[in-house]
């Protein structure tokens, strides 16, 4: 059976790259750049052989590509068509030869090539007399096979929930994921400058060489120092840990093809009505209340929309904060928070896709479309207003200086009413539509450029837009009237409301008189 299931892993590459040339020069592109990424850090790691660091440095590099491995199958469930053993279901497949048959299938790819690249040139840097080289021989295969059995054993535990809606939230997510963790891994870096070095690491690499996995790795260093004990107690640590693993691999196998999914269970459970939630009764009555609670219901359900709301709120908030935590940042890096969020109400109309007709068929007049703009506005209003209090205040406890607490502040909501302001008329004028098929593609093709005109150019405005409270903060500090600079509060909040309302009485004619080109800009995806 394994063979087979390697053909047909290969059988797959092949006619997944037959689909378009796109995928090709995409697929070779991306072969490219990992291979040769790969050989730099094996290069790079090989430079390392004999420095006293080198185990600590290894051990954890392995330990973060296996969790690389645990989460990949959570955020890419599209990424391998075998990681959904539900498809083999119907075929008379024993469980322990279909495990071996999937494992050896899972060798195949790019991601097992560059781990092999981490791993060999991990051990080449602790290996540094023959005795750990032969260790080297078994341990790399089975750090390699630990790091991909715990993937498909996460991937089979989590196959319904990758395959449901909450699953393709988490793929929508991966770039967030990315994004915090390329943060955390420069703050990181910094801090271990300040603190000493890769000898800093020492206490953790400790604790992770006895994990599974990076145990392995950590064998070929204790037969270099000649602890021969504790190196076969590694072996036996990270064999133990992949036979648990596929233990477990197979149960899940077991499970999920004998017991029958929740399709025609929750057909036959009786339907629940939904009674209206304590915060829906709050909204205003009429037109603003339906349309605040089915944008925030967009916000809630709406993978596409989901991910880019919780994108904003967290870079919003890592960006000042990292900052403040490595001593180079300012109070006013709070206002990144308020213009992040500020973009959510650029392209409102492109997450109602081609169900904006029925947003249409409500406007008849200017009057019906800034009631329409102005609900939108304020459900932005609901999550922005207190998260920008937040991480205002934060900002300031951290970097200690509540004095400016209050100009940081102004200056936020005066940018929020400033992206609030350019979002409305950049959604009448320039709307492009949000594919709903793909979990990394949020613009159409085709109409790249209007996507970039509408957030690149609206961001720029909104600046400009805010160049008034600006320049006040900037004359109150020159002019050394530190006692006035508790004034910006109130002049940027009445600054931000004017700019926005008036920028709804811009945009609503504009939208009621487009709303054919608007239905036409965002049904294209």
């Amino acid at each position: 059976m394994t063979p087979i299931f390697i053909r047909l892993k290969l059988s797959l590459l092949r006619n997944g790259l037959r689909q378009s040339s796109g995928r090709k020069a995409v697929y070779i592109t991306s072969v490219v750049v990992v291979l040769l990424f790969g050989a730099l850090q094996l290069l790079g790691l090989i430079a390392l052989h004999g420095n006293e660091h080198a185990g600590t440095l290894t051990v954890i590099l392995v330990a973060v590509l296996a969790v690389g491995w645990t989460v990949m199958p959570l955020f890419f469930p599209s990424g391998d068509e075998t990681l959904d053993p539900t498809r083999l279901v119907m075929l008379p497949l024993r469980p322990e030869p279909l495990v071996r048959a999937l494992l050896a299938a899972s060798l195949v790819g790019i991601g097992p090539l560059f781990t092999l690249c981490l791993v060999l040139g991990s051990a080449i840097a602790v290996a540094t007399s023959w005795a750990a080289a032969a260790v080297a021989v078994p341990a790399v295969p089975l750090t390699i096979l630990v790091c991909v059995a715990l993937s498909r054993a996460v991937a089979a535990g989590n196959v319904r929930l990758l395959t449901s809606r909450k699953g393709r939230d988490l793929a929508v997510l991966s770039g967030l994921v990315i994004a915090v963790g390329i943060q955390v891994v420069n703050f990181g870096a910094q801090r271990l400058g300040r603190t000493g070095g890769l000898s800093a690491l020492d206490p953790a690499g400790n604790i992770i060489r006895w994990l599974p996995g990076p145990s392995a790795i950590g064998a070929v260093q204790s037969v270099s120092e000649g602890s021969y004990g504790r190196a076969a107690a590694q072996l036996v640590i990270s064999a133990a840990g992949l036979f648990l693993l596929l233990r477990y691999w197979q149960g899940s196998l077991v499970k999920l093809m004998t017991s029958p999914d929740g399709s025609t269970i929750a057909a036959a459970e009786p339907t629940r009505k939904e009674s209206a939630s304590g915060f829906v009764r709050l909204l205003p009555e009429g037109r603003t209340g339906a349309v605040m609670h089915r944008t925030l219901l967009y916000i809630w359900r709406d993978p596409k929309t989901k991910a880019a709301w919780i994108t904003s709120l967290a870079i919003g908030l890592i960006v000042p904060l990292f900052n403040a935590l490595q001593g180079s940042g300012s109070i006013y890096f709070a206002c990144f928070a308020a213009g992040m969020l500020g973009v959510q109400l650029y392209n409102q109309f492109g997450q109602d896709t081609s169900a904006f007709w029925m947003v249409a068929q409500t406007i008849s007049t200017s009057r019906d479309a800034y009631l329409e703009l102005r609900a939108r506005a304020f459900a932005l209003l609901v999550v922005a207003l207190p998260y920008t209090l937040l991480v205002n205040v934060v900002t300031a406890a951290v970097i200690g200086d509540w004095p400016a607490l209050p100009e940081a502040l102004g200056l936020s909501l005066a940018l929020l009413g400033a992206m609030m302001a350019t979002g409305a008329v950049a959604s009448a004028r320039f709307p492009y539509s949000i594919p709903q098929d793909s979990a990394h593609r949020n613009v159409a093709p085709g109409q790249g450029g209007i996507a970039a005109i509408s957030i690149f150019g609206g961001m720029v405005s909104g600046a400009v837009l805010c160049a008034p409270v600006i320049a006040l903060l900037i004359w109150l500090h020159v002019s050394a009237a530190h006692g006035l600079l508790w004034v910006l509060l109130p002049v940027g909040a009445a600054y931000g409301t004017l700019i926005a309302w008036a920028a709804l009485r811009v945009a609503a004619p504009q939208t009621a008189a487009r709303l054919p080109e608007i239905l036409s800009a965002v049904s294209k995806g």
